[in-house]
């Protein structure tokens, strides 16, 4: 594999982009600079099977094969076919092209997806007689093209199927949270192993499974195969090494978990249970069936970290504002001195929950605008705590 130094872009849940960032530094990227929806950095190809093993916040690893200048569909075409692409992987890998543009002056988006699809397929006609055949649902290859009003950046995804589909999921609840979303919900907690954490409202335990794997140091991409094993320059011998380096250092389940997951829906915790377990990590939490409005703490001090429903699990906007202050009352009576991180695509919470957040980060899940809220959870009778702003 070889030792030059390539550029790569890594795609992640918008929010996240800053720990992200630096996530990709201690894994020893250089040039590391975030950017809206992602991180840009630097380094030797092989940092790229690296972060695709270890990363937890990345939704992909995109590896820059080219960059240039265009300013209609024929110079688009000519960038890529200017690509060895022959050199890269082989005639006989299945092809998808994924296309994506700010402000490009180009009239249809599909059309210069249809172009970039062409050049790449043309430079194997012209290399070897033959072109390699389009799959647009479980593709080898999958090439990705960016554009800007000016300038093009074509991508080889290193990834294959997204980062966040770590493997371990077996079953999940009606609205499932995102792994790379929930592991980054835990950075930004500021939670680190060894302190105690709860989700009372945990679904099919997307959380607290992603806060096992990193108290183990299990790397999150174990279980799953990737998309530069398709390419030209995977080294197998060099993989199993990192692989089985990281392997070896997965720590073993401490006597007395201080990972705790609840629900009040006996097969949300049964799918639970079986995440956990097909994530090598189910002696790491401790799970019980109950009612977050009436569970006690597990410890007198800790982090509750949940995505309560908003509108998914619960039948209607009534239900939910009237579940909330009754939420911040539970935390009142039975989490003071822990702190309670609630992230929610619910803007009303702030208001109704009765307690001021020290802190509101924007993130999106998808789509959808959210907030992770911060309290400071201290001893107060219902309903007399401060009222908060509105995210």
């Amino acid at each position: 594999m070889t030792a030059t130094i390539d550029r790569f872009f890594a795609p992640c849940p918008r929010g996240l982009e800053a720990a992200l960032a630096d996530e990709l530094g201690a894994l020893g990227a250089q040039f590391v600079a975030a950017a809206e929806g992602g991180v840009s950095f630097s380094g030797p190809r092989e940092l790229a099977l690296h972060a695709n093993l270890e990363s937890r916040l990345a939704s992909r690893i995109l590896w820059q094969v080219a960059h240039g200048r265009y300013r209609n569909e024929d110079d688009l075409y000519r960038l890529v076919k200017g690509v060895d692409w022959p050199a890269h992987f082989g005639v006989e890998r299945t092809l998808r092209v994924d296309l994506a543009a700010t402000r490009s002056p180009l009239a249809s988006l599909e059309f210069a997806t249809l172009k970039v699809k062409d050049a790449v397929c043309d430079r194997f006609r012209d290399a070897g007689g033959t072109r390699p055949s389009v799959d647009k649902e479980r593709p080898d290859v999958r090439v990705h093209a960016y554009l800007t009003d000016r300038e093009a950046t074509l991508y080889l995804d290193t990834s294959g199927e997204p980062l966040f589909k770590r493997g371990y999921r077996r079953d999940a609840d009606a609205a499932p949270l995102r792994e790379n979303l929930a592991a980054g919900l835990l950075a930004l907690s500021g939670w680190t192993p060894g302190t105690p954490l709860l989700d009372p409202m945990c679904g099919s335990g997307t959380i607290v499974i992603e806060a096992a794997l990193r108290a183990a140091d299990r790397a999150p991409g174990l279980g799953r195969t990737f998309g530069f094993q398709k390419l030209a320059w995977f080294d197998g011998p060099a993989w199993q090494r990192i692989r089985q380096r990281a392997r070896d250092r997965v720590r073993p389940a401490p006597a007395a978990p201080s990972l705790f997951g609840s629900d009040v829906d006996a097969q949300a915790l049964a799918h639970c249970r079986g995440n956990l377990a097909a994530a090598g990590v189910a002696e790491w939490v401790a799970l019980a069936e109950a009612d977050v409005l009436a569970r006690s703490a597990p410890a007198p001090a800790g982090i509750v970290l949940t995505n309560p429903p908003y509108g998914v699990r619960l039948d209607s906007e009534a239900a939910l504002a009237a579940f909330y202050p009754r939420l911040g009352d539970a935390l009142k009576q039975r989490f003071a001195g822990w702190t309670a991180c609630i992230f929610t695509g619910d803007l009303r919470l702030a208001k109704l929950i009765g307690l001021k957040p020290s802190r509101k980060t924007p993130l999106y899940n998808g789509s959808i605008e959210c907030r992770l809220f911060r309290f400071e959870v201290v001893a107060g009778r219902p309903g007399r705590a401060a009222r908060a702003g509105d995210g």
